[in-house]
């Protein structure tokens, strides 16, 4: 049984494993039947979807209409205008088919000019405190891919009291030069305001670089096997502290419920490195 916790301050106790809805960016109506029975199977309870995963919310839409109260919903913006952004969020309400949003995220806020437009007066942070007062949504975060993800995202929480950030993290990208640092000094200004720590790329293998992409995962290929997959997830669920969110692949879906559900011991240094040193594995960020 894959374990539940507080979902920072929101009084929801999500599992510690998330939905990626980035994974029915480019499914049918008939695949995401197929992913909704899998997160009921193994309990999933909370969903991480986006305006602008194709056609991943309209795939969600329908899941609602039977199941709202079953799943904290949360999505996300990278407009950084107010009207954009509350545009996004007129149609990300139609496509979920929901009235409320649980948690509201600005998407991809790690560009120092974006960060500054979304920030200003007329930017995309007016919005989501609109939205927030009307009750169009509950909760609102930030999210970030990259290496400049936990200080800018430490820059957004010092502006506004968000309620959750969302970043990358795995032993290997721990491992990268100043990066474990600013997670850690993330972490340490999130836990005592009680943000959710959400985090992302798991699983990543390496950078696609100039190989095709076989697998729905954007920034890069993940681990494919059952192998490998179950420590990877391991140790980012061994820190307490933190959620996991899916990779945006059904393959490698199921595979990561499985290596969750398991819920072995945190590995150590020395299995993380050997794993590394066994499938060739590179963080996905310098």
């Amino acid at each position: 049984m894959i374990p539940k916790m507080d979902f920072g301050r929101t009084g929801h106790a999500s599992t510690r494993v998330i939905f990626g809805g980035y994974a029915l960016s480019r499914a049918t109506q008939k695949e995401a039947a197929g992913v909704l029975e899998l997160l009921l199977e193994y309990g999933i309870n909370h969903i991480d979807v986006a305006r602008g995963y194709g056609d991943a919310e309209a795939r969600i839409g329908p899941w609602m209409d039977k199941h709202r109260d079953q799943f904290f919903l949360a999505t996300k913006t990278r407009r950084r205008t107010y009207k954009d952004a509350w545009d996004d969020l007129q149609r990300s309400l139609e496509m979920l088919r929901v009235d409320t949003i649980d948690l509201w995220q600005l998407h991809g806020l790690t560009n120092p000019a974006g960060w500054a437009r979304v920030m200003a007066p007329g930017g995309a942070l007016q919005a989501l405190l609109e939205a927030r007062d009307k009750g169009l949504v509950r909760y609102l975060g930030v999210t970030g891919h990259g290496s400049p993800a936990p200080k800018m995202h430490k820059q957004s929480l010092e502006r506004y009291d968000f309620d959750s950030v969302l970043l990358p993290y795995s032993y290997w990208q721990m491992r990268q030069k100043h990066y474990g640092a600013d997670f850690e000094a993330l972490v340490g200004m999130c836990q005592p305001r009680n943000v959710a720590v959400q985090t992302i790329k798991s699983i990543a293998h390496r950078p696609w670089g100039d190989q095709p992409k076989s697998h729905n995962t954007y920034f890069y290929e993940p681990l494919t096997e059952q192998a490998a997959i179950d420590p990877a997830v391991a140790w980012v669920l061994g820190d307490p502290r933190v959620f996991l969110i899916t990779a945006g692949d059904l393959e490698v879906l199921p595979k990561m419920l499985e290596a969750a559900d398991r819920g072995e011991g945190r590995p150590s240094d020395e299995q993380m490195q050997r794993l590394m040193e066994e499938y060739g594995i590179q963080s996905v960020f310098a």
